[in-house]
């Protein structure tokens, strides 16, 4: 497996003084993701849970919708000049009975750490219908309990202590039990990572739990977070025009400004209490 952080010399310049000295940055590399030896999409991602990132993506763009749709996930060895396993390369081997995904190249998957996924034909292509309904769970969850949830999350991010570099995405029981912490410098990754996570616990769909994600509450979040039926998604900065949208019209709750006792809940505030 790759490494997560690097060692770079840099100049530290202050008012009136510079001093050389090396820095821990995070890794960036990419990861093409095949299904059934076919490539499907190629994310650049912080390597870790690769697994986790695969399954998590096919599910949240409706490729899988199950553990049991996927038969295996290894590394495709040969995948560099070398020919020994680069770890670079993962090739996930669906069920027979699960179609495998139109690729498409006017609906191509190419992702970066910054956007996600980029270059879908139109808006429509990216409004995927969830085998789930988000917008029927009970789940209620405390404004008290939300506030504590952005400490729990950092208090796990190792590696963003390290660099400062990394998004984060934390999945909690409504009454604040934290599940799993990812961290990628995408932030679709860190999401992906956590949905793949569970996945793999056969967990799906994530009735009564809470998405917390490090920075903005995007229209790919949201969306992430409906297809893998997740009742309430928050987020520490602000979220988008298309993120509120999306949310109103699948029954997420989404909060946003997160941080102390003080939030915005954007959609669905009855799952909000105290």
């Amino acid at each position: 497996m790759g490494r997560v952080t690097a060692r770079r010399r840099v100049r530290h310049v202050t008012a009136g003084d510079a001093v050389a000295r090396p820095e821990t940055l995070v890794v960036e590399e990419p990861l093409e993701i095949r299904v059934n030896g076919a490539p499907v999409t190629v994310t650049m991602r912080t390597p870790g849970a690769d697994v986790e990132l695969a399954q998590g993506f096919l599910l949240t763009e409706g490729i899988v919708a199950e553990r049991d749709d996927i038969v295996a996930v290894r590394y495709c060895r040969g995948a560099d000049v070398d020919g020994v396993n680069s770890y670079n390369v993962l090739d996930v081997t669906l069920a027979p009975d699960v179609p495998a995904p139109d690729v498409d190249p006017t609906r191509n998957f190419y992702t970066t750490s910054s956007c996600g996924v980029c270059g879908k034909a139109s808006l429509e292509a990216v409004r995927l219908v969830s085998k789930h309904c988000p917008g029927d769970d009970p789940t209620t969850v405390t404004a008290e309990t939300l506030s504590q949830l952005p400490g729990k999350l950092r208090e796990q991010q190792k590696v963003f202590a390290a660099t400062g570099g990394l998004h984060g995405a934390a999945l909690f029981a409504a009454d604040g039990a934290l599940l799993v912490v990812r961290e990628d410098i995408g932030r679709h990754n860190a999401v992906d990572k956590v949905i793949g996570w569970a996945l793999e616990q056969r967990r799906i769909p994530l009735s009564g739990t809470v998405l917390l994600v490090s920075g903005r509450a995007s229209f790919e979040l949201t969306q992430k977070a409906v297809m893998a039926g997740i009742p309430v998604l928050a987020a520490v900065s602000a979220p988008s025009s298309l993120a509120v949208d999306l949310a109103s019209q699948s029954g997420i709750t989404l909060v946003a400004f997160l941080r102390g006792t003080s939030m915005n809940i954007y959609t669905r505030p009855d799952r909000v209490t105290g």
